[in-house]
């Protein structure tokens, strides 16, 4: 029986192998068995990824953080152990230290306003990284509000609801009297509010007993359960997530308080006086259900949304006031506990990793049910899924970036209007740590044999860890590649020759001397295919035997493709004699190309063809055709 399959697109992405029995789904007709290094257009088609351009060498191992002060000018914030480095189009325009270890900095949630980054980890006290300059940046610790002495910050009672709190005096240097065990020698310092009135601790004489200054006159000298104690500090911890929303700044969890959301004063930013639950003041709760709900993060969508370690939650009211304000529990997936994955937003969906790292969860608001749902993007490419540690999303190709903990980087386009969720996977000469997009580039930290690099994709490279060099006369010796040293790359040189070398001294030197060259780390592509699905009159035919006759495919811009139909990997000629000569770059090719093939296979697993390319030139496949022969 002879039979021809064609392919028009990739939009399905790579499949887990336990798709292979379901070749009646849409997803199989338009999935691939393995798309590596590739980038997959929404419309179908699928590219040789484009190579990373060497940025700068980093201090160690650490996070990217895009900031955008205005639409001209962005910047790269690439924190590693102690430090900040700030670089604008790849110059690095100014450096400080910083609080986080290399540990923490995965425990790390930021969120921008204007000229300033707020950055929160339960352990370290909230810093605030404020731009004065294109070259100055500063960071200090957050400062709430303070009017007459008196601090307007977040409070909560550590003890029991029945312990009394008695002061001696109301006024100058008093000792407080606690009616059971409250007193920790870290209290030094920080405020109490007795009967909303503060007063700061100075010293402490045991667990019942403390020093304390008023900063307001106390209401009297009476016993009272109405007692409070800052709620962020060395004692209790800081902050676990923060946003804005609705002109206000919302605080998720601490490391004691992990289920508790604070809102500030309405364009207050700092402002958390609870004051008499006027519209513009304060909002506090806590997000009490059957099960644990330690915020992990806080969203600001279409609504605020509140991800925790069980649930997703809704938090509705418009405009948010103390008053009006709605809490609902919408989905129960939860985010992980170990390591900040940041939400991103796309199309108005927020995307979120699982707390089982396997799923990557669309949380979007249904309109027919007036309430969010999460589907589960990774459905079918569970095997890419590989406990995430970092994303973000590139809007301008429609790419959303995963970082996972092996070192590998997942690339799903997302295309919700034409269903489309393609996944690809990527890996390099070494180990993604980190992504970020600032105004359109993608930027990652790679931890390579040379150190840790920032990187950023570039569609006009096909190398990894790359850079380029042009002289106005060909020479053989080429320098700056320091971040290379000792290592085998691979150089492009007049956008043809290619050879490899080990960079010494900083310097290659090519057999041959050329004007213009691309020297990196190389990389291979690979596409392959499902096994066919042979439908007959009896049904598919799982003992089937197949011999592909010859496949067509359909290229765009192409320089090099090379197949394997069953017989090893062949390179397709797109050279020619005279004009484009064997030293010269290939033209660019668009059109169809075929290949015969011969030989049976009765493997069901293994696909017709495959392509598989580790030449630095650009390959797109827009589509197959493949005529085969099958036999029982």
């Amino acid at each position: 029986m002879n039979m021809t399959l064609t392919k028009t697109n990739f939009t399905a992405g790579e499949l887990s192998l336990d798709m292979l029995g379901r070749g009646d789904l849409t997803a199989y007709a338009n999935g691939a068995m393995r798309l590596r290094n590739v980038t997959i257009a929404p419309v179908g088609g699928v590219s040789r990824r484009p190579g990373l351009r060497f940025v700068a060498t980093a201090r160690g191992p650490g996070r990217l953080i895009a900031f955008e002060f205005n639409t001209e000018q962005t910047y790269l914030l690439v924190l590693s152990d102690g430090h900040v480095d700030v670089y604008a189009d790849g110059t690095l325009m100014a450096d400080f230290d910083a609080p986080w270890s290399t540990d923490q900095i995965q425990q790390l949630r930021w969120s921008q306003t204007a000229d300033t980054l707020l950055l929160v980890h339960p352990d370290v006290a909230p810093r605030k990284i404020t731009r004065t300059s294109h070259t100055k940046w500063t960071i200090t610790e957050w400062s709430f509000y303070g009017k007459d002495g008196v601090i307007y910050q977040p409070t909560h009672k550590f003890a029991d609801d029945a312990v009394t709190m008695q002061p001696s005096g109301t006024s100058g240097t008093v000792t407080l009297t606690a009616s059971a065990e409250v007193f920790q020698t870290g209290h030094v310092g920080l405020r109490f509010r007795l009967q909303q009135k503060e007063v700061e601790i100075t010293a402490i004489a045991s667990s019942t007993q403390a020093t304390a200054l008023v900063k307001q006159t106390l209401v009297d000298t009476t016993a009272n359960t109405d007692w409070e104690e800052q709620a962020f500090s060395a004692l209790r911890g800081w902050p676990v997530s923060v946003c804005f929303h609705q002109d206000r700044l919302v605080i998720g969890g601490s490391r004691d308080l992990p289920n508790r959301l604070w809102m500030s004063k309405s364009s207050d930013l700092f402002n958390f006086d609870l004051g008499e639950a006027l519209d513009d003041e304060a909002i506090e709760f806590a997000l009490l259900s059957d099960q644990v709900n330690a915020i992990r993060a806080v969203f600001s969508g279409r609504h605020l949304q509140v991800f925790t370690s069980g649930a997703e939650w809704m938090v509705s009211g418009d405009p948010l006031t103390p008053s009006n304000i709605q809490l609902t529990r919408q989905t129960r997936v939860g985010s992980p506990v170990d390591r900040q994955v940041p939400p991103r937003d796309v199309d108005g969906a927020t995307l979120y990793v699982s707390r089982g790292g396997r799923d990557l969860r669309e949380f979007l608001f249904a309109d027919v049910e007036q309430a969010y749902q999460s589907t589960d993007l990774a459905m079918l490419a569970k095997h890419l899924m590989v406990a995430p540690v970092d994303q973000d999303y590139d809007s301008g190709r429609r790419l959303f970036h995963v970082v996972m903990a092996d070192g590998s980087l997942a690339t799903v386009t997302v295309y919700r209007s034409e269903k489309v969720t393609a996944w690809a996977g990527h890996t390099t000469l070494g180990a993604f740590c980190s992504v970020a997009v600032v105004e359109g580039e993608v930027y990652v930290l790679v931890e390579r044999a040379g150190g840790v690099m920032v990187e950023c994709f570039d569609d006009t490279l096909s190398l990894d860890c790359a850079m380029t060099g042009t002289a106005q006369e060909a020479k053989a010796t080429w320098s700056g590649l320091d971040h290379l040293e000792g290592q085998s790359v691979r150089i492009l040189a007049d956008g043809g020759a290619i050879e490899d070398a080990v960079v010494a001294n900083g310097a290659v030197t090519l057999s041959e001397p050329a004007k213009t060259v691309q020297v990196g780390l190389s990389y291979a592509h690979e596409i392959e295919p499902l096994p066919p699905v042979v439908q007959s009159a009896s049904g598919a035919g799982p003992g089937a035997v197949m011999r592909l006759v010859r496949a067509h495919f359909r290229l765009l811009d192409t320089q090099a493709l090379h197949l394997d139909t069953g017989k090893g990997l062949t390179a397709i000629p797109f050279r020619r004699f005279g004009r484009h000569a064997f030293d010269a770059a290939p033209p660019l090719f668009s059109g169809d190309v075929q290949v015969r093939a011969i030989g049976w296979r009765r493997d069901a697993m293994q696909p017709l063809w495959r392509v598989a390319q580790d030449v630095p030139l650009p390959c797109t496949v827009l589509a197959v055709a493949t005529e085969m022969k099958v036999a029982n």
